[in-house]
């Protein structure tokens, strides 16, 4: 598969376009990941869709282009790359951090959106602990960023996984161990800044599938329930795993991802 890069603000962005064809899937990856995490559905997808997935702004081979990398900026800098592809409509898979860029997203441009998925992703913003918590992650990156990286990554996933899925956890800390300093502090502060986006989940005309874990320490399954009520059309989708849905139930994912994004170009 070949990665091609764009400008966007004076910035280099990578990013891959594979497969062709009305039906096209945007997959936007979490905090501290690449474009790598998505690799597998990639190479599945683009026989039957246009598949696009591309580097977060400081992550992944992509540069940083402000000091706070807000969620608004990203979902800008994913629209200036579909316009530049020449893409009108699309669904939208944002996994973590991702979701929220998705959800900006569909706020400022809601009529490219044929229908979007937050994966273990919410709606909701920060509480004022939330906010400390992700301030003093910034302080534990700028001091010690492999350590903090070490220990992050394993905890993303549910505790009994986490034996079977050491060699991706290795190439998860290893995709995190080449994100610059800067992108990852940039990406805390983005995330410290995000409002709450209920209202767009209320306000969407597409359908919206919600994807969670039940070991997800990071967002209980009572939030996604609670926020799945909102949209017209939500579809939610329960697995027996961490925060890491993507690559410890892999192929179940694969298969609604892949129906849903069918199901969104033909209703």
């Amino acid at each position: 598969m070949i990665h091609h890069t764009f400008e966007f603000k004076g910035k280099t962005i990578n990013y891959q376009d594979e497969g062709s064809g009305e039906v096209t899937l945007v997959l936007l990856h979490g905090y501290m990941n690449s474009l790598e995490v998505w690799k597998y559905f990639v190479m599945e997808y683009m026989n039957s869709m246009r598949v696009i997935a591309v580097d977060l702004i400081g992550h992944g081979e992509s540069q940083i282009v402000e000091e706070i990398s807000t969620m608004e900026l990203q979902a800008q800098m994913v629209k200036s790359l579909l316009d530049k592809l020449g893409v009108k409509h699309c669904v939208m898979c944002g996994h973590s951090m991702g979701g929220m860029i998705t959800l900006a997203f569909a706020e400022y441009y809601p009529q490219m959106l044929k229908g979007y998925c937050l994966m273990n992703s919410q709606a909701l913003a920060d509480n004022e602990k939330g906010k400390n918590n992700r301030l003093r992650a910034c302080e534990l990156i700028d001091n010690d960023r492999i350590k903090f990286i070490v220990d992050f990554i394993p905890n993303l996933f549910a505790k009994e996984n986490r034996i079977k899925y050491s060699s991706e956890i290795e190439e998860l800390k290893s995709i995190a161990l080449n994100t610059p300093k800067q992108g990852i502090i940039a990406a805390q502060k983005g995330m410290i800044h995000r409002k709450d986006r209920c209202n767009v989940l209320a306000q969407s005309t597409c359908p919206v599938l919600f994807i969670s874990g039940k070991e997800d320490i990071r967002i209980d399954t009572e939030t996604l329930y609670a926020q799945a009520c909102f949209p017209a059309h939500s579809e939610t989708m329960i697995l027996p795993t961490g925060h890491m849905s993507l690559i410890e139930d892999e192929l179940k994912v694969k298969i609604r991802l892949r129906d849903f994004t069918n199901m969104c170009f033909n209703v």
